[in-house]
C-alpha cells in the first residue's frame, strides 16, 4: 500500500534537506578559503568573545569531522571541529562566533535555549519511540497505543521547532559580537553572514521535515479510526 501522505508531506522536505546539507557544506567550503585579515584563528576568535562577555568557565575543545561543532551546556565545553579550531578563515571564525552565541545564550538565561535543554530527555525518547509506537497503533487499531506515539513525537517536534529562534538568535548575536568587536569588516561579514543562513536552512528543514512526519501519522491514524 502506497503512503500518500509520505509522498506528498514528508518527500518535499527531505529533499529540502538534501539541498540545505548541500549549500551549507559548498558555502562553508568555500568561505574557508577565504582568509580573516586579522588572521586570528576560530578558538582564538571564540576565547576573545567569551572573553568580551565576561565568560570564564567554559573550556574550548577541538573535535574530529567537519561542521560538529557545537556547545555543551550541561558540561559548559565549546567543541569547534578540525576546520574551525585552528584555521584562521572568515568561515571558522563565524562558526565559532555562532557557536560563542549559545554561551552567551547559556550565560543570560535565554528563554529558548532553557526549553530546549529541558525537552532533551523526551525529543530523544520521542524521535525514537514515538513513530514505532504510533505506526504500531495505526497497524492494530489500538487508539491509546497511537495517542501515545503521537505525544511523545510531538515533544521531538516541538525540541526542533524551538531549535530554530535559539539557532538564529545564536546566528545574530555572532554577527553583533564580530561587528561591535572589530573582528570582522563588513565585507567580511556578508561571508559569514552567508555561512550562517546556509547552516540556518538545515534547522529548518529539520524543523519542517518533522512537522510533516507528524502532520503524516495524525492524518494515518485518523484513516485508521
Amino acid at each position: 500500500m502506497v503512503d500518500i501522505y509520505y509522498i506528498i508531506l514528508v518527500v518535499p522536505t527531505l529533499l529540502l534537506s538534501m539541498y540545505a546539507q548541500y549549500l551549507v557544506t559548498t558555502t562553508f567550503a568555500k568561505y574557508s578559503k577565504v582568509a580573516s585579515r586579522k588572521g586570528i584563528t576560530g578558538r582564538q576568535a571564540a576565547e576573545y568573545l567569551m572573553y568580551s562577555n565576561k565568560i570564564n568557565d567554559v573550556k574550548i575543545q577541538a573535535i574530529q569531522g567537519s561542521l560538529t561543532d557545537h556547545y555543551d551546556p550541561s558540561a559548559k565545553v565549546l567543541r569547534l571541529s578540525q576546520p574551525v579550531y585552528g584555521q584562521t578563515s572568515i568561515a571558522a571564525i563565524g562558526v565559532a562566533a555562532h557557536e560563542t552565541g549559545h554561551a552567551i545564550q547559556h550565560k543570560t538565561g535565554y528563554g529558548p535555549l532553557v526549553l530546549r535543554s529541558s525537552l532533551v530527555p523526551l525529543a530523544n525518547i520521542g524521535s525514537g519511540a514515538g513513530p514505532m509506537l504510533a505506526i504500531l497503533g495505526i497497524i492494530l487499531g489500538y487508539g491509546l497505543l497511537i495517542n501515545i506515539g503521537l505525544i511523545l513525537f510531538g515533544c521531538a517536534v516541538l525540541f526542533y521547532l524551538v531549535t530554530l529562534p535559539v539557532e538564529m538568535d545564536a546566528s545574530a548575536r555572532a554577527i553583533k559580537i564580530l561587528r561591535s568587536s572589530g573582528t570582522l569588516n563588513e565585507e567580511e561579514l556578508a561571508g559569514v553572514k552567508k555561512v550562517l543562513t546556509a547552516a540556518a536552512m538545515t534547522y529548518v528543514a529539520s524543523a519542517l521535515t518533522a512537522v510533516a512526519n507528524l502532520a503524516r501519522f495524525i492524518l494515518l491514524s485518523k484513516r485508521r479510526r
